[in-house]
């Protein structure tokens, strides 16, 4: 089955009102880094950002020419800024050598757009149900307006970023998920909802090498053609082990993995995974945490070098836990 895309509605939808502002105008990612870093700079501020950049050094070596896969959901583009930062965060890890991959989400905006068009939202176990109509409704926002939104924002910024998603076809492949409980008769069936099964490599690959930035969509084609709606955590996992990502970074709204929910400053700088498990059997990693520690894991035991989960509202976050010797995240190592 061909998921045909639709722009019905799109004008004035979640992700367009949002960040499509006039703050968004098409110089502000290069004008915005010039007027804050050129202009009436004194020489105790340059000889800080002289001391930065020599700190950033030998990871920019150690990093040049390695892939890291970033992930970021809903919470990272409700804010221009924090959205914006991102973005000229992963230009700058192009522009160094690195080849980042971005993979992102978009539930808050696909159930908006299912509002917007009449449709209540359904979902069992955390699952959106997804029959036709909704699928094309996910496409049409995960593809049309996010990506696309994305691809654009780092145009402006004079880099160069492409959506892997193409005339229907995905790069991501995927089987119908459907959730089987213990001791139960019947099984869930959500529709058009997918189970990553594998990537085309070689698709993402050539984007990196080329020197474009990879936009991932967690939109993934089955064996019959069809289209299914993936997690997108799954989708940064599958792909950093596919290609042995030197990172995989998840960008939330909190400051990393908080190993005391009584103290709002109790946040891990690195733990190890036999920690992270304590934690989950604790019930202290829960909720929308808890899929993205899980994640981490699997790509570290997939082959990935490090996993990292950092709060994004942070001004260049991603730079400051690649680039710096205390980081502003939490990794995980195994």
């Amino acid at each position: 089955m061909s998921t045909q895309v639709t722009s019905e509605n799109r004008k004035g939808s979640g992700i367009t009102r949002i960040l499509c502002e006039e703050n968004l105008s098409s110089d502000i990612g290069v004008k915005t880094l010039e007027d804050t870093y050129t202009k009436g700079i004194t020489m105790e501020d340059a000889i800080l950002k002289s001391k930065v950049l020599i700190e950033a050094l030998p990871y920019i070596q150690a990093f040049k020419g390695k892939i890291v896969v970033i992930k970021f959901g809903g919470s990272a583009m409700v804010d221009t800024k924090t959205f914006l930062s991102i973005l000229q965060d992963v230009v700058f890890m192009k522009a160094i050598g690195m080849k980042p991959i971005i993979v992102h989400g978009g539930g808050p905006y696909i159930t908006e757009e299912m509002r917007k068009r009449g449709k209540e939202p359904v979902f069992i176990h955390g699952y959106r149900v997804t029959d036709k109509e909704t699928l094309e409704i996910a496409v049409d926002v995960l593809v049309n307006q996010i990506s696309n939104l994305i691809v654009n924002k780092i145009k402006e910024m004079r880099s160069d970023a492409v959506c892997v998603w193409n005339n229907n076809v995905s790069p991501l492949k995927a089987k119908k998920y459907i959730l089987k409980e213990k001791g139960k008769s019947q099984d869930f069936d959500f529709g058009y909802v997918g189970e990553i099964t594998g990537v085309e490599c070689d698709t993402l690959c050539d984007i990196c090498d080329s020197g474009k930035i990879a936009v991932v969509p967690p939109i993934a084609e089955g064996a019959h053609g069809e289209n299914f709606n993936v997690n997108a955590d799954n989708v940064a996992c599958f792909i950093a082990c596919f290609l042995k990502a030197e990172k995989l970074v998840f960008i939330s709204n909190t400051h990393g993995i908080s190993t005391d929910p009584s103290d709002p400053e109790a946040f891990a700088s690195t733990l190890h995974e036999d920690e992270v498990y304590k934690l989950i059997e604790d019930n202290v990693i829960n909720g929308g945490m808890l899929p993205k520690a899980k994640a981490c894991i699997s790509a570290l035991t997939g082959g990935v070098k490090k996993a990292h989960i950092i709060d994004g509202h942070i001004p260049h976050s991603l730079l400051l836990e690649i680039f710096t010797d205390k980081g502003i995240g939490t990794q995980i190592i195994v």
